[in-house]
């Protein structure tokens, strides 16, 4: 037999393989608490910058997904708040977390990837009605919650809302920081993104693509066309339950490899930045080459190793003190 089965070679470095991957699959699992631990980005909806961006998210992007139970979820509203603890804080671009969530609930639909703008929370409530006739519970007053409870009055951390019945913001940095806007709402005299009457349907976060200049995924701006799901029609404001994760950082480029066999509802690399493909060639070059460089390098200093040159040396004293083969 020779010095090695080929076979057997395979299977080992086969395992081996899947063993590194293994190990770092559960590395990432236990630092973000989150499985999987990453999600690619399949839209440019997040984009800043047409060519791409390192530091933000572009399409064709992985992004490592925290579990929500393990950090608290920081809105645009609050970062911008000189008050609050978490002023100045940014992720990925921009002040306020990134979250990923399930639309509506929905299992059935493409998972969302937006800033949690702000967050809508429950101020006061009241009992609602038994009605005999609908045989189920009503609210004279405020929005049905809960089953049997009514939301009369909403608060929105970080902001000057608080206690109140709607909802009224303008993010042009008096209240809030500032979240300008263009396209249709500029024409409209609409040069910042802002909140007005708003009565919520339930408590959440409202969400915004960075790309999205302005439209909300809850349609909530004037100009908001938002977006919808699949059972459900309209997006709601972000419930606590429906987030499946907050993003935390970026491995920009790799996720474009999912995209390129990506079938069904996925727009594929259609919105992948085209600079993109050549830093992932790139990085692939790199990954093939680094092997190919530093394999002479390990050799070369083997050889002029004490232990290789003393082995050498014993082989050497060793074949001219053997008998000879006999014939």
């Amino acid at each position: 037999m020779g010095e090695s089965d080929p076979l057997r070679t395979l299977v080992r470095e086969i395992v081996l393989a899947a063993g590194m991957i293994t190990l770092l699959v559960m590395a990432m699992w236990a630092h973000t608490g989150s499985m999987p631990p990453l999600v690619v980005v399949e839209s440019n909806s997040m984009q800043h910058d047409e060519s791409g961006e390192v530091g933000t998210i572009d399409a064709g992007d992985l992004v490592l997904v925290h579990s929500p139970d393990n950090r608290k979820i920081i809105t645009f509203v609050e970062a911008t708040d000189p008050n609050s603890n978490h002023y100045e804080y940014e992720s990925l671009g921009m002040e306020g977390d990134v979250i990923i969530y399930k639309r509506n609930g929905e299992s059935e639909s493409t998972p969302i990837i937006h800033r949690a703008l702000f967050k809508i929370d429950v101020a006061e409530v009241i009992p609602a009605e038994w009605d005999n006739d609908t045989e189920d519970y009503l609210c004279s007053e405020g929005v049905k919650w809960n089953t049997d409870q009514c939301v009369i009055s909403w608060t929105v951390p970080g902001s000057d809302q608080i206690n109140v019945e709607e909802i009224n913001l303008i993010f042009d940095g008096n209240n809030t920081g500032k979240y300008p806007c263009s396209g249709v709402a500029a024409v409209h005299g609409s040069v910042w993104y802002s909140v007005e009457n708003f009565t919520p349907s339930n408590p959440g976060y409202i969400t915004l693509g960075d790309n999205n200049d302005c439209n909300d995924d809850q349609g909530v701006f004037e100009f908001a066309q938002g977006l919808s799901s699949v059972k459900s029609g309209m997006i709601k404001p972000v419930e606590e339950d429906w987030v499946i994760g907050i993003s935390g950082a970026e491995i920009p480029w790799l996720g474009t490899v999912k995209l390129m066999v990506s079938g069904g509802d996925s727009p594929g690399v259609s919105e992948v930045p085209g600079l993109s493909f050549v830093f992932l060639i790139a990085v692939i070059g790199v990954v093939i080459l680094i092997p190919m460089l530093i394999q002479p390098v390990i050799n070369k200093i083997l050889r002029n190793s004490p232990e290789m040159i003393e082995a050498e040396r014993e082989n050497a004293i060793a074949k001219i003190h053997s008998p000879s083969e006999e014939e």
